[in-house]
């Protein structure tokens, strides 16, 4: 079985040039079978006017679209599987690249996943929250705990003695001021120097105020008032003795 060989495709110019070629063998064959002249010579008019517009035709298809004569039979054809990319671009730095796309019929491929560790996130530490005055997580307001008082003789004399009254605060808050009357069992005994408070005299009772040195107790802590009583040689003693209303320590029954 011989091979088929496949013969390029004929363009228009090609189909104009084979058409004018055959006018003069068609004008011969005419010239040969026919005798009458006036019949040929209209032919022959004929067949030259047509040859001058054919040769017309072909020049101004030449001039215009010389590209467009090829035949398309010999253009090299595109090769298989190539997918053209528009370029758009280099990528700008710190931007991903798009991917290519992927030809139809063809799988995605597989694209690995990010195993980085993501970024720790940071947590800020709430502040402390600050005790508001006058809440009991403030042990510096609110308050105080009643004071309390001892009384102590402190050293005797011929004519009197010598005493001191420690007043303390067991609580944690600090107290500020405070009042402490002492009743003497006379009144012909008399108090002077009188250290930590000032004194005031009503008859047997005798009324103390803390200076300024003394005037605040803090939590925990105590002030001390210390005086002189004269005037009387045997059962001088105080028969009362309070801080705020309330008893001293320390007075003998």
């Amino acid at each position: 079985m011989r091979a088929t060989v496949s013969q390029p495709r004929r363009t228009v110019a090609v189909v104009l040039l084979d058409v004018v070629g055959g006018v003069p063998a068609g004008l011969r064959r005419v010239l040969t079978d026919h005798g009458d002249g006036s019949r040929v010579l209209g032919w022959s008019v004929l067949s030259v006017v047509g040859l001058v517009v054919a040769t017309a035709l072909l020049v101004s298809v030449l001039h215009r679209a010389p590209d467009r004569l090829t035949p398309l039979a010999r253009l090299p054809a595109p090769p298989l599987g190539v997918v053209g990319v528009p370029d758009r671009g280099e990528p700008r730095a710190g931007s991903a690249s798009p991917p290519a796309p992927t030809p139809a019929g063809f799988p995605r491929p597989l694209t690995a996943p990010d195993r980085s560790p993501a970024a720790p996130e940071l947590r800020r530490p709430s502040p402390a929250a600050t005790p508001v005055a006058g809440s009991p997580s403030d042990p510096t307001t609110g308050v105080p705990a009643a004071l309390r008082a001892e009384f102590t003789v402190e050293s005797r004399a011929l004519l009197g003695y010598r005493a001191a009254v420690t007043i303390s605060n067991p609580g944690p808050k600090p107290a500020v001021g405070w009042t402490l009357v002492v009743t003497l069992p006379r009144e012909s005994s008399e108090v002077d120097a009188v250290t930590g408070a000032r004194v005031t005299r009503s008859g047997a009772t005798w009324t103390f105020v803390p200076e300024a040195a003394t005037a605040r107790v803090v939590g925990a802590g105590s002030v001390r008032v210390t005086f002189r009583v004269s005037g009387s040689v045997a059962n001088a003693a105080p028969t009362d003795c309070a801080v705020d209303g309330t008893v001293c320590a320390g007075l003998a029954d």
